[in-house]
């Protein structure tokens, strides 16, 4: 099945039925504990005790025996009459000892009703066996989803990343689907039997009674039909009616049925339990636990588990409903001059394609866009732009699926054909798709205008800067005008501020931002060092974003800024002044978060870059140790947090520091040269399983990766293994 339909499946079928879903899944989980409280109310029986022995115990403890019953708990009850009236009592199997009096469940009846019928009858059984398929449904859809999303079972453990939804949503998911689609086909078993389609008898019960001989009865603890049956394997036993000497014994066990003459103990006649009814006992077991009072915490769990889901997935669903746009101003394909053609997995990139296309028919253009499933040109097509996401581990959206293989079918013109990427730098294959589309279309002798772009994170402004690059080739004036769909800000107030450089052209501070009040902390939400904040500057609807030096914990929001010619909100910022505020907004930066580990660290960073890795050195209570590796011009204009980083060094929070400055005499150049220097215990630390965090310019991060493929050459490592192994993350800008 194609995987958009997958995923159409997916998402329509858990929106709906899965609404009836988070029914049967919370009323599952209060069932569930039926077996556990069953198995706490008395003792189970030894596995080798026989039928017989159990019969001899309890008949002498308990008159007017008609019954014994084994639970699936393991507990023994007996049903008996004293005089008219019925009884049921729990008994210790080890001597035949009444425990108590025992009652069916104590969960009320309409929750089982609710989960077996809706409530409904038996119009409610079709309509909950109906849920239980679309469940199984949305289970397979889900293994399908999850397995492209992590790049196969063999990443199928690795590290989740996206918004707290999408990482709620998937890890639940890699815990519970399989116990979830377990209990859909048990449920989809047990329904078969329930509505009628499968028989589960053996059959007519057959036609036998005692022969009556004049001799006396035997007690049941005589009989050698019992004395060779386990009371493991039993279920429950009924004794003959002492007022008709033709009655006899049944019993039914895992096995079958048995009807055993009172006079000799043979065995008068046998059912073995069909196929149908083994495979039903054990859909009963697997779905309600019962037998496996462990299980059914587990089966608990995971019902509960389903409100996660759906609460997740409906968040997710409107997430991407929001993000996804309806292009207008379009022209037909045939009639326009300009095709732009989007990949797009969650809806966003959309928005990026209608801020070109307004652009290009501001500057007098017939512009179509469309899906990259439909990609084509015509006759009047002069310019093609592709606008592509990479999704999961370097695969197309979706939706785009096939166009590789439909690209490269077509028959090549002299269209150019300009590709612009879209991914996450923190995933081993950033653009990738997006890479191979323009190898595709340069193997097969496609023009382009300009060479393959790669925006990280949605970055307005590196979209803006190919917009210039754009204009610049195509010779006339252009202006990207994207504005990001923001969500709700918060008043951030300035507390302090220290200041560098602030005398020359490129002043810069660390400004630190007072924790908002209770109210607006809740807007503001969780963060931690490495998370971005998005900043509003007067008069702008494109945010900027700040790697974050500081966490929720440390009470205060804390971000390092220096002046950009021409940047709007850092001009904004350090114009800001003790009392002033701002509106801002978190966004997660998963990919570069630090996990807990007690793994060496190394933090690489140059200028304002330091900032998030001194807040992962801040929040280092547990002193792992930290080794950092820092790059400025001058360490009297520009070594920030240059005091703290002392501190922390004393405190046992760093482990280490190397410090370099290019802009004096015996500064040590660049963090790469330093890194060349310190090869071997660079080296070494890698080897131990070091964990590496670089920030700083794109220019300073390719350097440093360069410097480190080199070092890891003798362990025949590089940073693309240490990508894919999670070890290895930039945040560059």
């Amino acid at each position: 099945m194609a995987r958009v339909g997958w995923k159409a499946i997916h998402r329509w079928l858990g929106l709906t039925a899965g609404a009836l879903a988070l029914v049967l899944g919370l009323t599952g989980a209060i069932l569930a504990f039926d077996p556990v409280q069953q198995s706490w109310q008395a003792p189970a029986a030894p596995g080798d005790l026989s039928v017989a022995t159990l019969v001899e115990r309890v008949a002498g403890t308990v008159p007017g025996i008609e019954e014994i019953r084994h639970l699936p708990s393991g507990a023994i009850v007996v049903f008996s009459f004293s005089g008219d009236q019925a009884q049921a009592h729990y008994v210790d199997p080890a001597d035949g000892r009444v425990l108590g009096a025992w009652q069916p469940s104590a969960l009320p009846r309409w929750v089982k009703s609710l989960h077996r019928s809706l409530l409904l009858g038996d119009a409610g059984r079709w309509g909950a066996a109906g849920i239980a398929l679309a469940m199984g449904l949305i289970c397979i859809s889900a293994l399908v989803l999850l397995l492209r999303r992590m790049g196969g079972w063999r990443r199928l453990g690795a590290r989740v990343r996206g918004s707290l939804a999408q990482r709620i949503h998937v890890v639940t998911g890699r815990v519970v689907l399989a116990v979830l689609c377990l209990t859909s086909l048990t449920a989809l078993t047990m329904s078969a039997s329930t509505l009628g389609l499968v028989t589960l008898d053996a059959g007519t019960e057959p036609d036998v009674v005692s022969v009556v001989t004049g001799q006396t009865a035997l007690p049941g603890a005589q009989l050698s039909a019992l004395q060779n049956l386990a009371v493991r394997d039993l279920r429950k036993l009924n004794f003959p009616d002492a007022s008709d000497p033709e009655d006899i014994w049944s019993v039914a066990t895992l096995q079958g049925e048995g009807w055993v003459d009172r006079y000799s103990g043979n065995m008068l006649a046998w059912q073995d339990a069909t196929f149908a009814q083994r495979i039903y006992d054990w859909a009963l077991v697997l779905h309600t636990g019962e037998s496996a009072w462990p299980w059914a915490v587990v089966l608990g769990l995971v019902g509960a588990s389903v409100l996660l889901f759906w609460l997740s997935g409906v968040v997710i669903w409107w997430q991407v409903r929001s993000q996804t746009l309806q292009i207008t101003g379009n022209s037909p394909l045939a009639q326009a001059d300009v095709l732009i053609f989007v990949a797009s997995e969650g809806g966003s990139t959309w928005g990026f394609a209608q801020a070109l296309q307004d652009a290009l028919i501001h500057s007098g253009h017939r512009v179509h866009t469309g899906a990259l499933e439909h990609f084509q040109t015509a006759p009047a097509t002069r310019q093609v732009f592709v606008l592509a996401a990479t999704y999961g581990e370097g695969q197309a959206p979706a939706h785009a699926k096939d166009a590789l293989e439909r690209i490269a079918k077509l028959t090549t013109s002299a269209v150019p054909v300009t590709v612009l990427g879209f991914g996450d730098r923190q995933y081993p294959a950033f653009c990738a798709f997006a890479e191979a589309l323009e190898q595709t279309l340069r193997a097969r002798g496609w023009p382009a205008l300009l060479p393959l772009e790669c925006i990280h994170q949605q970055s307005s402004q590196q979209f803006t800067r190919w917009g210039q690059a754009l204009a610049q080739a195509l010779g006339e004036p252009l202006v990207l005008d994207y504005v990001p769909r923001v969500p709700s800000t918060t008043a951030l107030t300035l507390v302090a501020r220290q200041g560098y450089r602030e005398h020359s052209d490129e002043p810069t501070a660390i400004l630190r931002f007072a924790w908002p009040a209770q109210g607006g902390g809740a807007r503001l939400g969780h963060f931690a060092a490495g998370d971005l904040v998005g900043i509003l500057a007067p008069g702008s609807a494109v945010p900027r974003y700040y790697s974050l030096a500081s966490g929720s914990q440390d009470g205060f929001l804390e971000i390092c800024v220096r002046l950009l010619p021409g940047g709007l909100c850092s001009t904004h910022l350090l114009g800001l002044q003790p009392g002033d505020s701002i509106a801002a907004f978190i966004r997660s930066n998963p990919g570069f978060a630090l996990p807990r580990t007690r793994r060496p660290v190394l933090l690489i960073g140059a200028g304002t870059g330091v900032a998030p890795l001194a807040g992962f050195i801040r929040r280092n209570d547990r002193h792992t140790p930290m080794h950092l590796y820092f790059g400025g011009r001058d360490p009297a204009q520009d070594f920030y947090f240059g005091p703290e980083i002392q501190r922390w060094l004393g405190e046992g929070r760093l482990a280490s520091v190397q410090t370099v400055f290019s802009r004096i005499p015996e500064g040590g150049g660049y963090v790469q040269d330093a890194l060349r220097r310190d090869a071997e215990r660079v080296r070494a630390l890698l080897a131990q399983g070091a964990l590496v965090r670089v920030c700083g310019s794109r220019a300073m991060a390719k350097g440093v990766a360069e410097a480190l493929d080199a070092i890891l050459a003798p362990l025949h490592l590089s940073v693309a293994q240490l990508k894919a192994k999670e070890r290895y993350a930039e945040d560059v800008f």
